[in-house]
């Protein structure tokens, strides 16, 4: 019983150490653009189209992605040692890399619409040297996502949160250092993402009996989380030019 505790104790020592290490110098990049709000039932709908994706398209492409171009790998870059307890010289036998999988620790990966939140479910797996020692471990995260619009960019980006992490048969010692290193590999090397570019869906229409045309360019988006499916409310802002001649 004793040990059991110092062992908990020790692992809670190494959780301080591992965040304070990870996270002392780190900042969450700030997403580009202003945060997309809930649509406003009480404004004027003129000009804007709805555009809706639910869970099976994604999990169309994820499963695509998987299947067709691998398991995406996440590797943090090192400017000092991965770990405060060992040099950088025992670092070349492991590789430090965290391995989205599709399915694994009876999770599957792929993006939720619930609760009016996005959410979305990723299984890893992976290797980190810690106390000289390469670690395999395997696990899932629950992340969130928040979603913002740039109208500069005409560009709707996402922000990938990771709300918990756990790990498979990992004990309290190396988990709080491998939870760390999960947390800050997909921070940093996933956010921020491109969700959708409006460009994609920008208008020009010509109009030859009035000698011009009619362009469109995005000037808002909204979002709503329903049930199975997110919508994204674009509304427009309208031009129009004659032709020269």
């Amino acid at each position: 019983m004793k040990k059991g505790a110092a062992l908990l104790i020790l692992g809670l020592l190494v959780g301080v150490v591992a965040t304070a290490y990870f996270f002392g110098a780190h900042r969450a990049r700030n997403l580009p653009g202003n945060p997309i709000r809930p649509p406003d039932r009480s404004a004027d709908t003129s000009g804007t189209v709805t555009v809706t994706v639910d869970e099976k398209f994604f999990d169309s492409l994820l499963g695509t992605v998987f299947q067709k171009l691998g398991p995406p790998q996440l590797k943090l870059s090192q400017t000092k040692s991965a770990s405060p307890m060992q040099p950088a010289v025992f670092q070349a036998a492991c590789s430090n890399v965290v391995e989205l999988v599709l399915d694994g620790s009876n999770v599957k990966t792929g993006v939720r619409f619930t609760g009016g939140k996005i959410t979305a479910p990723i299984a890893f797996r992976g290797s980190y040297s810690i106390l000289n020692t390469c670690t395999q471990f395997g696990g899932w995260a629950q992340t969130s996502v928040d979603l913002s619009f740039d109208q500069e960019k005409q560009t709707v980006f996402g922000q990938l949160n990771v709300d918990e992490v756990t790990l498979d048969n990992t004990s309290p010692i190396v988990s709080a250092l491998v939870t760390a290193f999960v947390r800050k590999t997909i921070t940093e090397k996933v956010n921020p993402f491109e969700v959708l570019r409006v460009t994609q869906l920008a208008l020009s229409v010509p109009v030859r009996v009035s000698g011009g045309s009619v362009s469109a360019r995005v000037k808002d988006v909204r979002a709503e989380v329903q049930e199975g499916a997110l919508r994204l409310y674009l509304t427009y802002d309208f031009n129009a030019e004659r032709s020269a001649g």
